[in-house]
């Protein structure tokens, strides 16, 4: 008799860890410190094929982290993937133990990828650069409402202001320090800096949040980043090309580093201007400069070579 490959879910809150097996089994542990090694013994026992967890926000990182020391096989995945299959096997009720039992059935089904997880300077630097965007949105609402503020208001929110652009400062000096710090971040910081319309942000933020740049092909790399437009065909109908899904935060660091590119990037600049004589829309020719700059930085983290337009194709 051949035994069955035993998938596992777990479910991870705060205060505690809800645990699926493929088998039918189930039981709850304390997500601490004390109840970690009983855990990984008892999963160990189980000989996993895979254990899947959801991202949230952080409390997975103590279990995972245990898990992938313990040589056991993990995958960290996207929650709205989870509930999305969850619907499409008719599951709408959503309790800790049942969404456990959704990632062992997804693990089963799905069988996602096992990754090795981010090292502590990654996930510090994910932090930061994580913390800055909160700072720089946070800073624009306080100026949005300064404009509007009546007059008894307008000292307290310039102070406010003034105090989140210092941490701002703070956390830019912070990421500049870690970046710097290690051979190979600076070597992919300088590379993609080489390149005109990236900058500290977005350099900083692609190498936080897409250590898969330089690995994958052009076709992975957009459709991991959500630049990719999927086809909306069915029958005789040809819908709109739109892009969704992937990942928002580096999309919006493209976005900004595009913005910039149209001007100041020939190979942007030249793109952007020979798809809105084309009479395609604005929005349509930035996302197009978007995915043009992560296929041309992919390249480069690939390649290990600097900035050169000559090597650039426009299309």
């Amino acid at each position: 008799m051949t035994t069955q490959p035993v998938y596992v879910g777990m479910d991870v809150s705060k205060a505690t860890i809800d645990v699926c097996v493929s088998d039918g089994a189930s039981w709850q542990a304390s997500n601490d410190d004390r109840s970690m090694g009983d855990l990984l013994t008892r999963v160990r026992a189980l000989q996993p094929a895979l254990i899947v967890l959801e991202a949230t926000g952080g409390y997975e990182l103590r279990v995972a982290g245990a898990l992938a020391a313990a040589n056991l096989p993990v995958a960290v995945v996207n929650p709205r993937q989870v509930r999305s299959y969850a619907r499409s096997v008719g599951q709408l009720a959503k309790t800790d133990r049942i969404d456990a039992q959704i990632l062992a059935r997804f693990a089963a089904a799905v069988r996602p990828e096992s990754r090795p997880l981010p090292d502590a300077d990654t996930r510090e630097l994910e932090a930061l650069v994580g913390r800055r965007r909160q700072l720089s949105g946070m800073i624009t609402v306080e100026q949005n409402r300064l404009g509007q503020a009546p007059p008894n208001t307008r000292k307290a929110i310039k102070a406010h202001i003034g105090y989140m652009r210092r941490q701002l400062a703070k956390c830019d000096a912070d990421i500049g320090g870690l970046v710097r710090h290690s051979p190979v971040w600076r070597t992919k910081d300088d590379l993609l800096q080489s390149v005109p319309g990236v900058g500290d942000a977005t350099s900083h933020a692609l190498i936080a949040l897409l250590p898969e740049l330089g690995t994958l092909n052009k076709k992975q790399i957009a459709a991991l980043v959500g630049v990719a437009p999927f086809n909306r065909d069915s029958g005789t109908l040809r819908g709109r090309r739109t892009i969704w899904g992937g990942r928002v935060r580096v999309r919006n660091a493209l976005y900004m580093a595009a913005l910039v590119g149209m001007r100041h990037n020939p190979t942007l600049k030249a793109l952007y201007a020979r798809l809105r004589s084309a009479g395609k829309p604005g929005k349509v020719a930035l996302v197009a400069c978007m995915h043009k700059l992560l296929t041309i930085v992919n390249a480069m983290m690939r390649t290990g070579r600097a900035w050169d337009p000559a090597r650039v194709v426009v299309g």
